[in-house]
C-alpha cells in the first residue's frame, strides 16, 4: 500500500479470512478501546466494592461490543477495507450495527451514574456533568428520531455516492475518521431504540419500533443498488490491485450483500428485543397495579361499591 493510504498498485495478496485476521493495531481504536474497557471495570468494580450488584450479563455485552471495534479496525481487516469495497463494507455495518448494539446493551451511562461519586451540595462533578448533558437541549436534538434517522441515512447515501467518500479514502487518518463516524451514528440511532441507559428522548415501545422501521427500506436498497449495478459505483474500489484476485463488480457486489444482510439480521434481533422489553414493560406494570390494590384493600373498587349501594338505598 503507497503511502498516502490509497489501494492502487497495492502488492497485498488475495483476500481470505486468515490473511485478514493478522494483528496490525490501529492505536487509536486500540488504546481507546483498552481506556474505555478499563473505565468500565473501574466502575463495576466501584459498585461491587460497595455491595452492589452489576449484572453480568451487561459487562460481557460491553465487552463483546469493543471487541467487535477492534476486530474490524486492529485487524489485517483494516489494511484490507482500504482496498476492498467487500471488506470495507463489512467494517461499516460491523462498526455501526454490531459494535453499538452489544456497548449500549452493557449500560454504560447507567453504570457512570450509579458509580460515579456525587460532588455534594452545590458541587459539580463528574457525575453532575453527565446530568446535565443527559439533560440539556443538545440531547434530546441528537436522541430526537428528526435527527438520528436521517443521520444514519445520509451516513450511506450523503458519504458513498459523493466525492466525500473518495475524499476520505485518501488518507488513514480519513479511513480512521470514517470508522469513528459510523461508531458514533450507530450508537446515536439505537441509544432511544433499545431504551437501557437514560435519555431525554425516550418513547413507547411501538414508536420505538417504528423508528427501527423507517431506516429498512433506505438501507435496503442501498444494498440492493450496489448488487445490481453493472459497473463500480465508488471510484475508490474501482480499479483493484491484480494481486487481490478480484473483480470490481463482483467485489462490490459482495459489499452490496452485506449492507443488505445488515439492514434485515440487526433488525430483527432488536425488534425482538423490543417486543420481549415491552412484555416484561407490561408484566412489571401489572404487578405494581396489584401490589397497589393489596396495599389498599381494593379501597377504590369497595368505594364504587359502597355508592353503588347508597343510589340504591336513594331509591
Amino acid at each position: 500500500m503507497d503511502h498516502d493510504g490509497h489501494g492502487a498498485g497495492t502488492d497485498l495478496p488475495p483476500f481470505t479470512l486468515g490473511r485478514a485476521l493478522e494483528f496490525s493495531p490501529d492505536p487509536v481504536f486500540l488504546i481507546g478501546s483498552l481506556a474505555v474497557l478499563a473505565l468500565y471495570a473501574w466502575g463495576v468494580l466501584r459498585l461491587r466494592g460497595r455491595g452492589d450488584a452489576w449484572p453480568i450479563g451487561r459487562t460481557l455485552a460491553f465487552a463483546l461490543g469493543l471487541l467487535t471495534v477492534v476486530a474490524v479496525t486492529c485487524t489485517g481487516l483494516n489494511d484490507y477495507g482500504m482496498v476492498l469495497f467487500s471488506a470495507h463494507m463489512t467494517q461499516h455495518m460491523v462498526i455501526s450495527m454490531v459494535s453499538p448494539l452489544l456497548l449500549l446493551l452493557g449500560a454504560p451511562i447507567t453504570l457512570a451514574l450509579r458509580a460515579l461519586p456525587t460532588a455534594g451540595r452545590g458541587g459539580h462533578g463528574p457525575r453532575e456533568l453527565l446530568v446535565a448533558v443527559l439533560h440539556s437541549r443538545w440531547a434530546r436534538v441528537v436522541s430526537s428520531p428528526l435527527f438520528t434517522i436521517p443521520l444514519f441515512i445520509a451516513s450511506l447515501y450523503g458519504l458513498y455516492f459523493t466525492p466525500l467518500f473518495d475524499f476520505l479514502m485518501g488518507s488513514r487518518v480519513g479511513h480512521l475518521a470514517m470508522m469513528l463516524h459510523f461508531l458514533a451514528v450507530g450508537l446515536v440511532f439505537f441509544w432511544p431504540i433499545m431504551g437501557i441507559d437514560p435519555g431525554p428522548h425516550r418513547a413507547g415501545h411501538l414508536m420505538r419500533m417504528l423508528e427501527l422501521f423507517a431506516t429498512m427500506p433506505f438501507h435496503a436498497f442501498f444494498g440492493i443498488a450496489l448488487m445490481m449495478a453493472t459497473e463500480p459505483m465508488v471510484d475508490t474500489f474501482a480499479s483493484p490491485s491484480a494481486s487481490l484476485g478480484v473483480h470490481a463488480v463482483e467485489d462490490q457486489e459482495a459489499a452490496g450483500g452485506m449492507a443488505w444482510a445488515f439492514s434485515e439480521i440487526p433488525t430483527v434481533v432488536v425488534l425482538l428485543a423490543l417486543v420481549v422489553q415491552w412484555y416484561f414493560s407490561e408484566q412489571r406494570t401489572a404487578r405494581r397495579t396489584d401490589r397497589a390494590a393489596d396495599r389498599t384493600g381494593d379501597r377504590d373498587l369497595a368505594d364504587y361499591n359502597a355508592y353503588l349501594a347508597s343510589l340504591h338505598s336513594r331509591g
